[in-house]
């Protein structure tokens, strides 16, 4: 089935790295290994069929809560990627951006993610968000507090505050609300991920576990949002007329 609509900007969660390994008898960051491997295919796929937003959910907030060898093991991954895999991706003129708590990090990690983003800032093609550190629900919480702020210095009155408004002061100000949302490894839930941005997202669970998730799966899924009307609340015999208009 060919692709007649690609959703503008798509976000995945790419859960079941770890969950991977296990089931071949290895340790869980082989499978974050494959996990990156995977993520660089599907960026790459991404660019090349013209789609104009990804955002991958790379490191939740709760992921710290994990063992810290896992973590270490994670975070050194995250800055030999940033060296060395993503390469590929930057030399297909993607943008990289970066959203999350980013004062968690590490100094080398903070600087390999500024010298990409950097590199990048000038690139036409996809644009990529990842999501290092980041939880929804902080987000919206440090909008709202900035917010507060400028109400309070009078850049805003308080009855002017609106959804463009609550949008600007999210790490995302720069992005499109999310069209379609991925997420592997048969858990239906959102992990905090996007709530805001998701609002009328098209969503989709894979039962695959990330580092199985394949470039024929994501055609698959975006075959699968192809087939799906998007109403916004009003009836599909309305979305109809507005169709045969054009």
């Amino acid at each position: 089935m060919p692709l007649t609509e690609l959703p503008r900007h798509v976000a995945i969660i790419m859960d079941g790295n770890g969950r991977w390994a296990e089931k071949i008898g290895k340790p869980r960051t082989y499978g974050h290994h494959k996990g990156v491997d995977r993520a660089v295919e599907i960026v790459q796929e991404a660019s090349d069929l013209g789609i104009d937003y990804l955002t991958l959910f790379a490191f939740s907030k709760d992921n710290w809560k994990r063992p810290e060898n896992e973590i270490s093991i994670i975070m050194n991954l995250m800055v030999d990627s940033l060296k060395t895999e993503f390469q590929r991706i930057v030399d297909s003129q993607v943008k990289i951006n970066v959203i999350g708590n980013l004062n968690d990090l590490s100094e080398e990690i903070q600087n390999a993610l500024e010298d990409i983003t950097q590199s990048t800032a000038n690139h036409k093609g996809l644009q990529l968000t990842l999501a290092i550190s980041y939880e929804s629900r902080e987000e919206i919480t440090e909008a709202t507090r900035l917010i507060i702020q400028k109400v309070l210095d009078g850049v805003h009155k308080m009855e002017d505050i609106n959804q463009d408004i609550i949008n600007q002061n999210l790490y995302t100000a720069s992005l499109p609300y999310v069209d379609f949302l991925i997420r592997t490894s048969g858990e239906h839930r959102l992990s905090n991920f996007l709530l805001w941005q998701s609002g009328y997202a098209e969503l989709l669970f894979d039962d695959k576990l990330w580092p199985d998730f394949s470039k024929q799966d994501f055609h698959k899924a975006l075959n699968e949002y192809n087939s799906r009307e998007r109403r916004y609340g009003k009836t599909s015999h309305q979305i109809k007329q507005k169709v045969f208009a054009v």
